[in-house]
């Protein structure tokens, strides 16, 4: 595989933009028997009928507690491999956590989102409002499955992962918890992201990507806000987590959010250098993610 990490200029810029419409779909290599789980291969439908693909992780507990993984951009059910894009990225792993609920006594479903690993296609790429109708599919899913106890349903979102699901529970089935790493609106993220790895003049292609969705008859980038939903995540309890060194997302958006949700436990600010070391959370910090569905399951 070539190296683009090391792509400049206009072979740069068609790259990225080819990504944050069209994505890109890693290989699966990693898998829950890496850590010594048994995992069940699963597919299910979203609720448009794009064909998704996951994983089942039983924890043994008889009609049990479930929490759904729900994956950021470019990555996969597994989480992220980096090197494969060309800005700066990091590995994060989600089996830590899978392990850590599971010996918990609590289920674990981790799947691709459309457009993403081994799931079908539905582009173009919305970053939560088009991928909610996946969640919704993987929480009927799980509804549907003797051995997980349908009122005890969670979900760990990573970025856009996190505003996958808050775009989906208003007009969803219930979900009980969620863990919110790292969500943030559109336009302040793909602005920030442009300017950092394309220079002075990169929020103004960030902000031209709008007129692809137009022609794709797709939500606009620059109208997305998770606020919106967030208002109406009702019962659902919510922590979010944030990193305290984010060059792309911004703590003050992520406070926003949590300021509306009605029942919000507030921000987990934690510490980190980038944008990447704050979805490790997530990897590093498996027993308290553990703990914070033990508590709200």
């Amino acid at each position: 595989m070539a190296d683009v990490t090391r792509e400049r200029g206009l072979r740069k810029l068609t790259h990225l933009t080819q990504l944050m419409v069209w994505g890109d779909r890693q290989p699966i290599t990693r898998t829950p028997a890496d850590l010594g789980l048994d995992a069940e291969d699963v597919s299910f439908t979203a609720t448009d009928g794009i064909d998704l693909r996951g994983w089942f992780v039983p924890s043994g507990a008889p009609a049990g507690p479930a929490v759904v993984f729900v994956h950021g951009w470019l990555w996969n059910r597994t989480g992220n491999a980096a090197g494969r894009v060309p800005f700066v990225d990091r590995d994060v792993d989600f089996l830590p956590a899978t392990k850590a609920l599971h010996d918990a006594g609590i289920h674990v479903l981790l799947f691709d989102l459309s457009n993403h690993g081994e799931s079908g296609k539905r582009p173009p790429l919305t970053m939560g409002r088009w991928e909610a109708r996946d969640f919704n599919g993987a929480v009927h899913y799980l509804r549907g499955r003797h051995d997980v106890d349908p009122d005890r349903i969670g979900a760990l979102g990573t970025s856009a992962g996190a505003n996958t699901v808050m775009y989906a529970i208003p007009g969803g089935p219930p979900v009980k918890a969620l863990l919110a790493v790292q969500p943030t609106r559109l336009p302040v993220f793909n602005r920030n992201f442009a300017r950092d790895v394309l220079g002075p003049l990169g929020p103004a292609a960030a902000a031209s990507t709008d007129l692809v969705y137009v022609f794709l008859r797709a939500p606009l980038p620059s109208r997305h806000d998770p606020a919106i939903p967030a208002r109406e995540l009702g019962d659902t309890v919510v922590q979010y987590v944030q990193g305290t060194g984010d060059p792309w997302g911004e703590m003050g958006i992520v406070e926003g959010f949590s300021s509306v949700t009605p029942r919000s436990l507030g921000v987990l600010r934690y510490p980190s250098t980038g944008r990447y070391e704050g979805y490790q959370y997530v990897s590093k910090e498996a027993d308290d993610v553990a703990a914070f569905f033990t508590a709200h399951l």
